[in-house]
């Protein structure tokens, strides 16, 4: 008979995002240092542009916030729902071994859909990546595969997103995992995520580019990354340094350029995996160390 106690790690809490207030800047509107309100959510930075999310509408912050910055410039704002902009509804999914939840879900870990399952909760906030990717569910396999070596104890995440890789690898047996995104907004998103799982003993995110961190050392390189990024480090001494390693985010016409650049190094290529001859994720180890 099946026990009627429950065991749950997520406490059912409402979900914090509705309608979502974007104000569409041109610039770098770093905020980091500057009372946004409690409305604001986070701000996106990238190529020379500025998303600001808000919870409701924030007029006259932004207002304030360009007329003290003379260089900044309003391009336009939306109103739009927040499964409309992550394009779902964050919510609980099973991946393998992997059962992934938003914190406002409740998870009966007495169900969990087989022995040894792991249970991470994922707060995406405004930044993609909640496992229903075919790149992330590849790379969540890969990840599973590669532990099971006895040779895996550390891993870098290079182009981490919400965490969600760089949370399964400490969840299974890397006792070291360091979590790297050039997205300010996504290495905060990451670091919550570290402490919903209570991991901070195992992971951490920094900000940076991918390729100037390949030479930390790990055995596992996680790599979900654009490709012209990832054309970079598989060529680098800190590449093969690794000892084994997972590289997705590469479509159909891009993959037999990293099949050509991975065949010039001491490397074997155990899985070669392709979602419907779009999207491919190779998993390999590192034959011989230069």
């Amino acid at each position: 008979m099946k026990s009627s106690m429950k065991a749950c790690e997520s406490g059912g809490l409402p979900c914090p995002y509705g309608d979502l207030h974007i104000y569409y800047i041109q610039g770098d509107a770093d905020t980091a240092e500057r009372p946004m309100g409690h409305d604001f959510i986070g701000n996106w930075m990238e190529d020379g542009f500025s998303f600001l999310f808000f919870s409701a509408p924030s007029d006259s912050i932004v207002e304030k916030l360009l007329a003290d910055r003379k260089d900044l410039a309003l391009v336009d704002r939306y109103t739009m729902s927040y499964a409309d902009w992550l394009g779902e509804t964050p919510t609980t999914l099973t991946l393998g071994r992997f059962t992934v939840s938003p914190p406002w879900e409740t998870v009966d870990l007495f169900y969990l859909p087989c022995f040894g399952a792991y249970h991470m909760v994922l707060d995406p906030g405004v930044v993609f990546g909640t496992g229903t990717h075919p790149t992330t569910r590849d790379c969540l396999d890969m990840i599973e595969k590669a532990m099971q070596g006895t040779d895996v104890q550390s891993a870098l995440d290079l182009g981490c997103g919400t965490g969600l890789l760089s949370l399964a690898a400490a969840k299974m047996k890397c006792s070291d995992v360091l979590a790297v995104d050039f997205n300010a907004l996504a290495v905060k998103t990451t670091v919550r995520n570290i402490g919903l799982n209570a991991l901070e003993d195992r992971v951490r995110a920094v900000q940076g580019l991918a390729e100037h961190y390949i030479d930390h050392p790990a055995d596992l390189l996680i790599a979900n990354i654009h490709y012209e990024i990832m054309a970079k480090i598989i060529v680098s001494e800190g590449f093969l340094k690794k000892k084994r390693f997972i590289l997705s985010g590469i479509l159909n016409s891009q993959a037999k350029a990293v099949e050509a650049a991975l065949s010039l190094h001491p490397v074997r290529i155990i899985e070669h995996r392709s979602e419907s001859g779009v999207w491919h994720t190779f998993y390999g180890e590192v034959l011989d160390k230069p």
